[in-house]
């Protein structure tokens, strides 16, 4: 039996911020005494039923469409997914539903939670506005599951308030009915080998996307007067790799522009411990968890002034902020992290120290404030956890 369903857009072997987010928050939960699962969109990915002792289940979230093909489609696979859902619930017997990364999990999501009378918790991770496909933007039937699922959530939160404020203003989402959860990082995550890497070099993670900004940096750092020993390496996956190449060759620094796919895990944090700078040049970015990476690897931290840096970064202080559309202003950060060493082991300094503000426990803490907040003595399923929720706080306020 399980408090918590975590019900998750994707989760591992896939690897990004939702899938980090979700895997250490349930860890955490765990640790701390709450009975958690963790329920999973199914991608077609080989997903073991459990992580590290904590039940796994894949469901599928079939969502109609317009062609006829389509709609025959979906009413075939919608009654076995629904059976899998009830399974699920059967299997968990889960007093909270907890969506994060809203997409068809969340639909299916709110309609299970509904049919069980189960309080749902709606967790956004900016996917409304920084997802690569714009989901949102194409689909009419996404955006009216979304309103929907906040019409009937329980709770909202959102990683940032940049991200609440897009709920708010498109989503029907109340102002000021946002609870702010930020991410975290692992404070203590266990190192390897970094990967070959020129001596000197500014790093950049994400994945390959329009969205992250990368062709802009390419663009900045191809500009900025820059030693010539002096490299970009920029770790991630995804469909703007070939893209990146010919820009880097296009503006003179082929030969400075490296791309080498995926950093492992435990190599993240030496890759950016080795670096000049981490820059973070996203268009748009509901939170920024790879400025977390940057200041846990004590290196100075570049991040778009779009969005969510804007509320963890104090420019010049822990950070540097610069609009990553402006080619000149981006190059000129670019430039001050190598020309002004005492600036940079200033920022790096304090970068080092505010990291700690942002361990998962944190996080765990925040989502136990607002599974608190429903645990009234009701007698309703969400019941179930008051004295669960009220042990898990009080040892870790103790």
């Amino acid at each position: 039996m399980a408090e918590i369903a975590l019900v998750t857009s994707s989760f591992l072997p896939r690897v990004g911020g939702v899938e980090e987010h979700v895997r250490h928050v349930a860890e955490q939960l765990r640790d701390r005494g709450v009975e958690v699962a963790i329920w999973t969109a199914d991608r077609g990915d080989d997903v073991p039923p459990e992580h590290d002792g904590i039940p796994l289940r894949v469901l599928p979230t079939p969502m109609p469409a317009r062609s006829v093909r389509a709609v025959l489609s979906f009413l075939w696979r919608a009654p076995r997914a629904a059976l899998r859902w009830r399974r699920a619930l059967r299997a968990d017997r889960p007093a909270v539903v907890h969506v994060h990364c809203f997409g068809p999990n969340g639909a299916w999501a709110t309609e299970v939670a509904r049919f069980a009378r189960l309080p749902l918790v709606i967790t956004s991770h900016g996917e409304t506005f920084g997802d690569a496909d714009d989901v949102f933007g194409g689909s009419a039937l996404m955006r009216w599951a979304l309103r929907r699922g906040i019409r009937r959530a329980a709770a909202v939160t959102a990683v940032s308030s940049f991200t609440a404020r897009d709920l708010e203003e498109r989503f029907g989402l109340e102002p000021g009915h946002a609870a702010i959860v930020m991410n975290g990082v692992d404070l203590d995550e266990e190192s390897a080998d970094a990967p070959p890497l020129p001596a000197r070099y500014f790093i950049a993670l994400g994945r390959l996307v329009r969205t992250k900004g990368f062709d802009l940096l390419v663009r900045a750092f191809a500009s900025a007067d820059l030693p010539e020993d002096v490299h970009l390496v920029i770790g991630g996956d995804g469909p703007e790799r070939d893209a990146l190449l010919a820009l880097a060759a296009e503006r003179g620094v082929g030969d400075r522009v490296h791309l080498p796919g995926r950093i492992g895990r435990g190599s993240v944090g030496p890759t950016v411990a080795g670096s000049l700078a981490l820059v973070a040049p996203s268009r748009t970015e509901a939170f920024g968890i790879v400025v977390l990476e940057g200041w846990r690897g004590g290196v100075p931290v570049i991040a778009t002034s779009h969005a969510g840096p804007e509320e963890i970064i104090r420019d010049d202080v822990d950070g540097w902020l610069a609009d990553p559309f402006d080619e000149r202003a981006l190059a000129a950060a670019l430039e001050r992290a190598v020309r002004d060493p005492d600036a940079s082991r200033r920022i790096a300094a304090a970068g080092r120290a505010r990291v700690e503000e942002f361990g998962w426990d944190r996080v765990a803490d925040g989502y136990l404030a607002v599974y608190a907040e429903l645990a009234a003595d009701d007698g309703s399923p969400a019941a179930r956890i008051r004295s669960t929720v009220r042990g898990a706080r009080a040892a870790t306020q103790g």
